[in-house]
């Protein structure tokens, strides 16, 4: 059974001598550079981060005295802003460059179409590129990949500013995806190095807090830079953006994953990982309901500008305000997740209950799209879409970390097929949207209850949490 506790860190805190249980596990220590975080498999003993997210912090903290108790939170806080923008880096490049959509249109001479198209080749590279770069981390270490996936990211931007046509921005847009591909899975490879358990689940309830704010600023964000400069400016922008993170990465967040834990085998290796991982029923249990729960939210995304503004009238400054409260609903029950359920309650309990609650808005909004309560106006159906998007805050983090929870010894792997999962299965939902034209709501609606029903199912029938449930009484 996977360790329910906190951080390996704070659980490494006994010497351990080399031989027996633990010897081979990755010790945390702040050293160097206040903040920076690295793994020294030789050192004695370790310092828990005591500021990362739900670790016991403060001078009081047994085997840390008043100044490594300090330097660990300034760990904790660093470790979990750098990880907060890598997550963060993928929606600023897609959400920043909506608003200058009509604009590359007239600059590029070119159909909306073709530029559409652009939006597709970053989102394709997002997914697939999670695949490359995941077993890449596992063998070379977390690192390396990701300030070779920042660097690659920094230059297909900059050359994305200078496109002097549509089908060369598509060109760089997808290598951009497949760049920017290496911060999402190894951040999420990053938290399984450090944590176990309910830790994990509060980090990724953290991390929400942070990459869920993206979306919500960027399109505002590339709005005002549209003000003084053209849609070029959007990507010059994310390439000062890159430059940052890039220099935060090699100065503060050293390697997590010992070489003694790293993969030695080439491709034919990873993929046999990976099949390993996939043969694994509850894994691929997660990882298929958590790409389902994203599916719905892809859908959300897709019909909601339509659905709002289309067909209940409302206006573009309206739609934007329901957006917002939408994702900020999201973000506050990702905290509720992460601050007051995790760690009271069991994961698999925590996770059910929002896949339920998301079953439940999703028949709500079809019975009012269909008409079963005659004509609704926009409160009611904004109302459903409210708590659907909120209960996203239960169910995404908890899909992950009960998933990652299962592969200790292959977390990039993992971490990749979660994610080109959850990107594949919303891309292939996504324009199911839109199948019945844009003045019903029906289409948007069928799909997510569709989808939140399916990860219910993948969930009962694949997971089994209630078998997890009776070991775990019986002290197994």
């Amino acid at each position: 059974m996977p360790e329910s506790g906190g951080s390996r860190a704070q659980r490494a805190h006994i010497p351990t001598s080399g031989a027996g249980p633990g010897a081979d596990e990755a010790t945390a220590v702040p050293h160097g550079d206040a903040g920076a975080l690295s793994v020294d498999p030789a050192a004695p003993r370790a310092t828990a981060p005591a500021g990362l997210p739900g670790a016991p912090g403060g001078p009081a903290t047994p085997g840390l005295p008043g100044p490594a108790a300090k330097a660990a939170r300034r760990t904790g806080l660093l470790v979990t802003l750098v990880l907060g923008g890598l997550t963060a880096l993928p929606p600023l490049s897609m959400d920043m460059y909506l608003p200058a959509l009509p604009a590359v249109t007239d600059s590029l001479s070119a159909p909306a179409a073709t530029i559409q198209l652009t939006l597709t080749a970053c989102l394709a590279g997002m997914a697939l590129g999670q695949l490359v770069v995941g077993p890449m981390s596992d063998r070379w270490g977390r690192r390396t990949p990701l300030l070779l996936g920042m660097v690659v990211y920094v230059l297909a931007t900059a050359i994305c500013a200078l496109a002097p046509t549509a089908e060369l921005l598509i060109g760089f847009r997808l290598l951009q995806g497949l760049a920017g591909a290496a911060g999402i899975v190894i951040a999420r490879a990053v938290v399984r190095d450090l944590y176990d358990g309910v830790e994990m689940a509060r980090f990724f309830s953290t991390l929400m807090l942070i990459s869920g704010a993206a979306p919500i600023v960027a399109p505002l964000i590339g709005g005002q830079v549209l003000r003084v400069t053209d849609w070029r400016g959007i990507f010059v922008v994310l390439t000062v953006v890159g430059i940052v993170l890039t220099l935060v990465v090699w100065k503060w967040l050293h390697e997590t994953l010992p070489p003694a834990a790293r993969h030695t085998g080439g491709v034919a290796d990873a993929l046999r990982t990976m099949r390993g991982l996939l043969a694994d029923r509850v894994f691929t249990g997660y990882m298929v309901a958590g790409g389902l729960a994203f599916a719905v939210l892809f859908a959300y995304i897709s019909a909601s500008p339509f659905v709002v503004q289309e067909i209940y009238g409302a206006s573009p400054q309206t739609f934007s305000l329901l957006f917002g409260l939408n994702s900020i609903g999201l973000i506050a029950v990702g905290q509720i997740n992460g601050k007051l359920l995790v760690g009271r309650f069991r994961l698999d309990k925590v996770l059910g209950f929002g896949l339920a609650v998301i079953v439940l808005a999703a028949v709500a909004l079809l019975l009012m799209t269909t008409g079963v309560f005659g004509e609704v106006g926009l409160v009611p159906v904004a109302a459903g879409l409210f708590v659907l998007m909120s209960a996203m805050g239960l169910a995404m983090p908890n899909t992950n970390a009960q998933a990652l929870l299962r592969t200790k010894h292959a977390a990039g792997s993992a971490s990749a097929l979660l994610g080109t999962s959850s990107f594949l299965i919303g891309a292939v939902a996504s324009p199911l949207v839109g199948v019945a034209g844009e003045d019903t709501a029906v289409p948007m609606a069928v799909v997510q209850v569709v989808c939140a029903v399916a990860a219910v199912g993948c969930f009962l029938i694949l997971c089994r949490p209630w078998q997890r449930a009776g070991r775990e009484a019986g002290g197994l």
